[in-house]
């Protein structure tokens, strides 16, 4: 299926909206205070926030570029706020209050009028009309003036980059780390939001893709900062329907508690903060509302900071499982009570939000397993999973090494451990619903079955995830995706199929994702193949992983042409063998222009040449005139392609010979790569051409690799070889093979005479060779 990487709007369908949308507002703090937006319609906002310390501040942001939208669904650049008018209603509870010295102020960022950078600070009280908590405001930006007190210091309004209105605690002190007396839970709503003037309205993409079949995954740890009416704006109009992966995360969600040491830690009620609450209400009615499912993900992730001590995995030395962010996330131990107690209860929650919402409760456990430190260290060695796994388990060093019995013993064991955790997981889920709930298990296989850790799979697969544990099994092996390591995933399919066995209709495909975006061009084009792939597996539900990417990088997935489902060829040969008499014609395309002087310019504009063949003269009956009509007819003339043997050129080696496995270099094995499409080269000096064929006689192909014959391979569609095992660095790939010529009737008609033919005139049948996507 196509797609396209779109940086910008080229045309296509737009309409307008007042600048200082309410959905388009964002929001930003620094850990550990936590704030959301929604919006209620394109006039009312709605900002939660949850403060522990004096110092901490919350900004409500409205950028001049939209860098959060799809490029096709985003409003248009504008930094000139002149003779623009904003107007709103304030509502507000807990936060500093308006009248305050450090009570909400609006940021403007932007430049002079010589084009300085300059930052202004406008003190909303000066605008306001009410009560420091109830008021009517109006900032008029080409007369709003900077400082405490009136009259101030007039911005210039043409060139503003963006503007935030700051929220702090009463307590507020600038850059303190002291903890607030109680931490604070408050609230503010900008109502009848307005906008009047020149500059007031802004173009907005509103393209409505097709819907093409594929869904969407997204996480709040990457969507905290947006309102949720945004993000389902975008799954609409990009064509994404049916259900969303909504990973919960693993550093916003949860209330935090304060330590008798200071610390803040997550809650033990697994409560959710207010503004994660607010914001997940939110989408899942928004969800509900737009026909959209939603598959609510937990994890046994948790933002380290936030975790107790004693529920955290451990390597043996009992250094604490980290993961690669920065800051780092940890791993809750299968094992501890305390740990599993409050991961069922968060998903009891999602639970009762999903019903609140009238959504079917569908969960995904997301990636549940004992955490693999970079060194090959496995986390299972925390004190509950060591008094689980027999009080002293063998101690693991490196799951590269070749493992003793005892070894083996022990990932079993801390298998069957994991499994019973998602077991009991999965049955509080169950339990915490008040009708049927869908259990899904998510697997990231390029980890669960590293090449390097060959015994990791008992620990991190076990068979106790065997189908029925779960409704449905997703898998994800973005890693191996992005490398292009084709034969890893195949083999990883099979792998997992055996062990697990759940039917391909019982699996769901994540396809992602590009953490780099300057990785765009080659990793989209590996997830959109992908997507394909696991169709052809016959996968039912694909999801694309992740929405911020997609949005980032432009990612529009298209809707396949009616062309593509005609399929207009036939996998037949003509009938007739050709004969020395047959015309065959390799035509190029070369355009040449002579210079004044004489001199010629050529350009060729074909890379591969084009064959012609005529097969009239290979007609040698009335019978065969007969047949050949009959083959024209259930082509439909040019309608439909076919096969058709050259008889000057249908073999790897020379034009007829036997064919053997050196005959065409192929490929140059990097380690990761398996998949290669079979060829033919002409020529041997400079440049030689360069054939794809796409039609092997499959019986014929021999492969070798470093020169040693190979039989683990299959021959995929378009003579795409797919080998079952990468091949080392720098090994050649070679291969040897007969082959056909995809072509099809050059004409509509074909004319015969009969008395021509009975004086032995042959007709004239011209064939032209196809062009197929190898």
């Amino acid at each position: 299926m196509a797609f396209w990487l779109a940086r910008e709007r080229r045309g296509q369908e737009s309409s307008y909206m007042q600048r200082f949308d309410a959905r388009f507002w964002t929001v930003d703090f620094p850990r550990p205070a936590m704030a959301a937006a929604t919006a209620f319609g394109e006039n009312v906002l709605r900002v939660d926030v949850e403060l522990h310390h004096k110092g901490e501040l919350v900004g409500v942001i409205w950028d001049s570029v939209d860098a959060w939208d799809h490029p096709l669904l985003a409003y248009e650049t504008s930094r000139d706020y002149s003779n623009t008018v904003l107007t709103f209603d304030w509502r507000s509870t807990g936060v500093m209050e308006l009248d305050q010295p450090n009570g909400p102020t609006l940021t403007i960022e932007g430049r002079d009028a010589a084009g300085n950078p300059q930052t202004w600070y406008i003190r909303l009280w000066n605008y306001a009309v009410g009560t420091p908590t109830s008021a009517s405001i109006t900032l008029p930006f080409s007369e709003l003036e900077s400082g405490y007190a009136l009259p101030g210091t007039p911005i210039h309004a043409g060139d503003i980059d963006r503007m935030f209105i700051s929220l702090v605690a009463p307590e507020y002190e600038a850059r303190s780390t002291e903890p607030l007396s109680e931490p604070l839970v408050g609230a503010v709503r900008l109502a009848n939001l307005n906008v009047d003037g020149a500059n007031a309205m802004l173009e907005l993409g509103d393209v409505m893709l097709p819907p093409h079949g594929e869904r969407m995954a997204t996480a709040y740890d990457d969507a905290y900062n947006q309102t949720p009416e945004r993000l389902i704006r975008n799954l609409i109009g990009l064509g994404y329907r049916d259900d969303i992966v909504h990973y919960v995360g693993m550093s916003h969600f949860m209330r935090l508690q304060r330590q008798a040491s200071g610390e803040l830690k997550a809650a033990p009620d697994a409560e959710l903060c207010l503004p994660a609450l607010i914001w997940t209400i939110t989408f899942f009615r928004n969800a509900k509302a737009a026909d959209f499912e939603v598959i609510a993900s937990i994890s046994y992730e948790l933002f380290d900071e936030y975790c107790p001590e004693s529920w955290k995995q451990r390597t043996y030395s009992g250094d604490p499982a980290l993961t690669g962010w920065e800051p780092p996330s940890t791993l809750l131990s299968p094992a501890n009570p305390e740990a599993m107690a409050w991961l069922q209860t968060s998903a009891g929650r999602f639970v009762a939000l999903l019903e609140s919402a009238e959504l079917p409760v569908r969960m995904q456990i997301g990636e549940p397993w004992w955490w693999v430190t970079p060194e090959k260290q496995i986390c299972l060695y925390d004190d509950a999973a060591k008094a689980a796994l027999g009080g002293q388990p063998v101690r693991i060093d490196d799951l590269r090494d070749e493992m003793d019995a005892a070894q083996t013993a022990l990932l079993d064991a801390a298998g069957a451990l994991l499994a019973q955790s998602t077991a009991d997981l999965t049955s509080s889920i169950r339990k915490a619903a008040n009708g049927t709930a869908e259990v899904l298990l998510l697997a990231f296989t390029p980890t669960i079955l590293d090449q390097e850790t060959p015994d990791q799979y008992r620990a991190n697969l076990p068979e106790g995830w065997a189908a029925p544990a779960f409704d449905r099994l997703q898998l994800e092996d973005y890693d191996w995706l992005t490398a292009g390591s084709d034969a890893l995933r195949r083999a990883a399919y099979t792998f997992v199929d055996n062990r697990l066995g759940y039917a391909a209709e019982d699996q769901d495909y994540l396809s992602g994702f590009v953490l780099n975006q300057e990785d765009a061009e080659p990793f989209w084009t590996r997830i959109d193949n992908a997507l394909d792939e696991a169709a052809a597996r016959g996968i039912p539900r694909r999801y694309v992983w992740a929405l911020p990417q997609v949005n980032r990088d432009g990612y529009t997935r298209l809707l396949s042409n009616n062309e593509d489902a005609m399929e207009p060829f036939d996998d037949v040969l003509y009938p007739f063998a050709l004969g020395r008499n047959t015309a065959v014609a390799p035509e190029f395309s070369t355009s040449v222009s002579v210079t004044a002087s004489g001199h010629e310019q050529r350009n060729s504009l074909w890379s591969d040449a084009r064959i012609h063949f005529d097969v009239g003269p290979g007609i040698r009956s009335e019978n065969e005139l007969a047949e050949l009509i009959a083959f024209f007819r259930a082509r439909r003339g040019p309608a439909r392609g076919f096969k058709i043997s050259d008889p000057f050129d249908h073999s790897t080696n020379a034009m007829t010979g036997t064919p053997t496995m050196l005959d065409q270099l192929i490929g140059i094995g990097d380690g990761a790569t398996a998949d290669f499409q079979l060829l033919k080269t002409y020529g041997t000096v400079g440049d030689p051409q360069t054939r794809f064929i796409t039609r092997v006689r499959p019986e014929t192909l021999v492969v070798s690799v470093a020169g040693q014959a190979i039989s683990d391979w299959t021959l995929g569609a378009f003579g795409r070889l797919q080998l079952d095992a990468a091949p080392p660095f720098g090994a050649e790939i070679r291969a040897g093979f007969l082959f056909d010529v995809p072509v099809r009737f050059a004409e509509d008609r074909i004319d015969i005479n009969g008395v021509n033919f009975e004086a032995g005139e042959a007709p004239s049948i011209p064939l032209i060779e196809l062009r197929e996507t190898a």
